[in-house]
């Protein structure tokens, strides 16, 4: 019997291995439902239910919920937290939780949204997930990053990876991406040419090897936001992307795909 959980907390470190010394491979942020697949000694093994991306967690951060609250929160309304940082409350006991971009908020009414016969209240500003896409709210959510510091595994304003960052833009809009830049470059429609991109494209970049390892958004044709040692807009073109302070090419073009039609 399939056992699941929730992240009630400001960020959930996933690791590779079921150990704290283990490296950070994904976080989960606030309101992100898993199924729990195993678990060993003091750690679950979970999968991310947006992206089926699989980590190990420490139990004592992950709350569990029945497959009835499961079920409820999965096919509710979501609603993402669009403040770099704002806090909910724990209404039953006054507790407040500090919540980051895009945490998320099931079934919003009101300032209320209720998980396992808890209430909490949330002021601050959200966003639904079932409002169409739109790429002017697509760009005003990637400049939200602008300057966060690259950080392996993270998706947060205060940490993020270059295919975390892309994931977190676009699942704030409703379209859910899979985690790592090789996964993500295997959705969407293909683009032939750099000038026949549109805002929003994503663009994969690959090693010396031939292993896709960056992935970024087209904010035009000729420029790109993406997570670099921060998150940073760069010039862009057929041969990829081009660090003007640096004066020299950083990452090679693999492809660009098509995420979604306005």
């Amino acid at each position: 019997m399939a056992t699941y959980g929730i992240s009630l907390l400001t960020l959930l470190p996933v690791r590779k291995t079921p150990s704290d010394k283990s490296e950070m491979v994904n976080q989960l942020l606030f309101g992100d439902l898993v199924e729990i697949k195993d678990h060993f000694e003091n750690w679950y093994l979970i999968e991310s239910m947006d992206d089926a991306y699989e980590g190990w967690v420490d139990m004592k951060q992950l709350q569990k919920v029945s497959e009835e609250t499961f079920n409820q929160i999965l096919t509710s309304e979501r609603f993402f937290s669009n403040d770099l940082i704002n806090k909910c409350i724990l209404t039953e006991e006054n507790i407040p939780v500090q919540i980051v971009l895009g945490s998320q908020l099931h079934n919003l009414k009101n300032g209320i949204f209720h998980i396992e016969g808890f209430s909490y209240t949330f002021e601050g500003d959200s966003y639904s997930a079932a409002v169409p896409p739109q790429i002017n709210i697509i760009e005003k959510t990637a400049l939200k990053y602008l300057n966060a510091t690259y950080l392996w595994g993270g998706k947060s304003p205060f940490g993020i990876d270059c295919s975390g960052f892309v994931q977190m833009v676009y699942k704030m809009s409703g379209i859910f991406l899979k985690r790592d830049a090789s996964q993500q470059a295997k959705q969407g429609e293909l683009v032939n040419f750099i000038h026949e991109t549109r805002p929003g494209d994503l663009s994969f970049f690959e090693n010396d090897e031939g292993d896709l390892v960056h992935v970024g958004i087209l904010l035009d044709n000729e420029h790109i936001i993406h997570a670099s040692g921060k998150v940073r807009i760069d010039k862009i073109d057929h041969n990829g992307i081009f660090n003007v302070f640096e004066k020299k090419y950083t990452h090679k073009l693999r492809l660009i795909k098509r995420v979604f039609e306005e």
